[in-house]
């Protein structure tokens, strides 16, 4: 009878009893049996009379031998083999049989195609062999693979190839060695025949790293810009962040059957083949984004999970919330910081505060888990990336990069926890976050409410902020969090107002750690106008009375450009809800002419970065517009979208059509200042779908039919079918 799976807790970690230092793998490859020999060097951690508990599943056990002697003292378990009676020291040898072709599970190795490859995070290498699979095992792996050279021209595996061979029968074996300790779910093997782009990198210490990538055949053409993705990603890695890839070769494999999106084992990437293969006429420019981002993130992963990884899967966030930053700033560098940043914060108002206000809310780092598999949520990627973010814009950058450094030298060839991570960076800085730490284990997501006043005899403005954050299913009970929280004052020209203090300068970002706080600026001469979370500083909820006037004077004039989306997706927000209700008591819609001129006034705005006017013109999405109702009505809120819609498009026509004709390309380039210009070319023309009948029929057609990239030709596509 199956155990029904039970729960594990956080707080109940303990350390392994034995570690495994160095781990020789053999695999005699065929897909409907593979024999897998594994060969390891133990040390007993605990007590001398701990058994070894060795977790295997779907595996069929040929024999164990210790110290090259057969071994009796085991038996096997449910999804275990638990060996006794051993010395303090010793060398494990395992040998068993699994089966590729059977593995539906696609955990461990299964059949991919025609090709063999290897899934292991989390708990995937249990169903290759008998082994302690768990992130805080650190072993060096070598690995040998022997298979048919017909069907498995390529055998590939982690670290540096270092020998190679035939055998007889049509066979030839390769043999792999990694020299960096890691723990066995970044194991990877692929087995297959592709096609290869080989590339070079000379990394800034003069070394020439090999770049290899496999397709699938007939696919080379659609590599190159993965290439080019990943070469960028590693100059990137070594200018910004001061680290250099560690191996002679980097590998990565495309195919069609992967079961995650990407993996980032050790020196062999596993791509779905999504994330790899582009072409203009295949793929639009967020895909061709897309892959550069993801490239970059596995790539990222070399530092942030692989020389440093996590103690226990609790632990998720620290590589893939980190990751995740550092990926987020790998695109804002190479592309727009303005429209990457909006990006981030779709994300995160549109799915992540739904999961969590959800049955499934969770903290960061959460404490309990059933099946691990189920750890890889928004919130632990994306807001794990906000808590990152929210550490970075305490300290500033250079601060956070010492932190960085210090994280490396205490933690480099281990695997370390998130309070590890904090740690460093507090002795880097010497910034206090033990009140920050709430973030990680703290769910929901805070409401913040600002309420100001203006003095205008003593000069002062006095900004009042106070937080809650809303039970959850997983906790009743919330505690203040610290929250940096960024503002700019603006005068009645769209100058910055210095904020002051009793004469002295107050930074910008304000601490917010009580469930009230009041702050008061002095010397501030006008009636200001307040830009509140800028950079959407914390991910939280924002409670404030706009005006319109307010917001429409931010859009023109707010130095920071995601405060100047904010304001316009608030302005439309605004609007957006008043019309629903509205709609529901059937009267008409009702938006001033102010409101269209605020937008006329981003249209004409000659300095603006055209994605980023693209953005700002963009309604926010039915889920955006969902969070702010407590009786959702979807129909309601997408029918009074495309009214707003065609409200705009007829006020701002004559400008979206001179928008449209001036950002005409008739060449393609990935290039992202051409990319700005296709985005907003293609948002002008989705308007002007809306709006006169036979002119949007005219360049709708048009644009579909003298496309020469898949971006303007799925744009028409898209415009034809939103139009009424």
């Amino acid at each position: 009878m199956t155990q029904q799976p039970q729960a594990k807790y956080r707080h109940d970690y303990r350390a392994p009893d034995y570690q495994i230092t160095d781990i020789d793998l053999t695999f005699d490859l065929d897909a409907q049996k593979t024999v897998v020999t594994a060969v390891s060097q133990a040390v007993r951690h605990g007590a001398s009379d701990a058994p070894l508990r060795l977790n295997g599943e779907d595996l069929k056990l040929v024999s164990v031998h210790i110290n090259d002697e057969p071994w009796t003292a085991w038996k096997e378990e449910e999804g275990a083999l638990v060996i006794s009676n051993l010395p303090e020291r010793f060398t494990l040898k395992i040998i068993n049989e699994i089966s590729p072709a059977a593995n539906m599970a696609l955990e461990g190795l299964y059949q991919s195609g025609d090709a063999l490859c290897t899934q292991c995070e989390a708990e995937g290498f249990r169903h290759i062999t008998y082994y302690l699979d768990r992130p805080d095992v650190l072993a060096r792996f070598t690995t040998k693979i022997i298979a048919d050279k017909i069907k498995y021209p390529f055998l590939l595996s982690n670290g540096n190839r270092v020998a190679q061979g035939e055998l007889e029968n049509g066979r030839h074996w390769v043999q792999w060695q990694d020299p960096f300790p890691k723990p066995c779910y970044l194991f990877a093997l692929v087995a297959g025949d592709f096609d290869v782009l080989r590339d070079t990198f000379t990394t800034r210490s003069g070394r020439e790293v090999a770049l290899e990538l496999y397709v699938d055949r007939g696919n080379l053409d659609r590599a190159p810009w993965a290439m080019t993705s990943l070469k960028n990603s590693m100059k990137w890695d070594e200018e910004r962040f001061g680290l250099e890839y560690d191996l002679d070769i980097y590998m990565i494999v495309a195919v069609d059957f992967f079961n995650m999106g990407a993996m980032e084992n050790k020196g062999l990437n596993i791509f779905n083949s999504k994330y790899v293969l582009a072409r203009t006429d295949t793929a639009t420019d967020k895909d061709y984004l897309d892959i550069e981002r993801v490239i970059g993130h596995e790539y990222f992963h070399n530092w942030t999970g692989n020389r440093v990884t996590c103690r226990d899967w609790f632990q998720l966030s620290l590589k893939e919330g980190l990751t995740v930053f550092r990926d987020q700033e790998f695109s804002s560098d190479l592309g727009s910081r303005a429209v990457n940043r909006i990006n981030n914060v779709r994300t995160m108002r549109g799915l992540q505060f739904a999961e969590d206000a959800s049955p499934m809310a969770h903290p960061i780092r959460p404490d309990m888990v059933i099946e691990m598999n189920n750890f890889y949520t928004l919130t632990v990627y994306e807001k794990g990336a906000e808590v990152i973010r929210m550490i970075h814009t305490l300290l500033g950058e250079e601060n956070f990069q010492k932190g960085m450094q210090l994280y490396f030298e205490r933690h480099d060839g281990s695997a370390a926890t998130c309070d590890d991570f904090v740690q460093a960076m507090e002795d880097a800085s010497n910034v206090d976050l033990s009140h920050f730490r709430r973030w990680y284990s703290q769910s929901g997501t805070p409401v913040v409410t600002v309420k100001d006043d203006y003095n205008p005899e003593t000069e002062q403005y006095t900004l009042t902020i106070s937080q809650r954050t809303p039970a959850t299913p997983d906790q009743a009970e919330k505690q203040p969090l610290h929250i940096p929280f960024a503002i700019e004052l603006y005068d009645n020209e769209g100058k910055v107002i210095p904020l002051q203090k009793g004469g002295h300068p107050v930074n910008s970002v304000l601490n917010v750690t009580q469930a009230e706080q009041t702050f008061v600026f002095d010397n501030v001469y006008f009636q200001p106008v307040p830009a509140l979370l800028c950079e959407f500083s914390a991910p939280v909820k924002l409670e404030y009375k706009w005006s319109d006037q307010q917001l429409t004077f931010l859009m023109r004039h707010a130095r920071n450009d995601f405060s100047r989306w904010d304001a316009a997706q608030s302005l439309l927000a605004t609007y957006i809800k008043l019309n629903v209700a509205r709609h529901q008591q059937g009267q008409p819609l009702s938006l001033p002419v102010h409101v269209a001129d605020a937008f006329r006034a981003v249209l004409l705005d000659e300095k603006i970065d055209p994605a980023l006017a693209a953005e700002i013109l963009t309604l926010p999405s039915v889920n955006e517009m969902a969070e702010l109702f407590d009786i959702i009505d979807p129909i309601a809120i997408a029918e009074v979208r495309e009214a707003l819609t065609r409200t705009l498009a007829t006020e701002l026509a004559d400008e979206l059509l001179a928008i449209y004709n001036a950002n005409y390309q008739s060449e393609y380039r990935v290039e992202h200042e051409d990319i700005a210009k296709r985005t907003l070319r293609n948002a002008c023309l989705r308007f002007l779908a809306f709006g006169e009948t036979h002119l949007a029929d005219v360049l709708v057609s048009k644009q579909y039919h003298e496309a020469n990239n898949m971006t303007d030709a799925l744009a028409a596509l898209s415009a034809a079918g939103a139009a009424p």
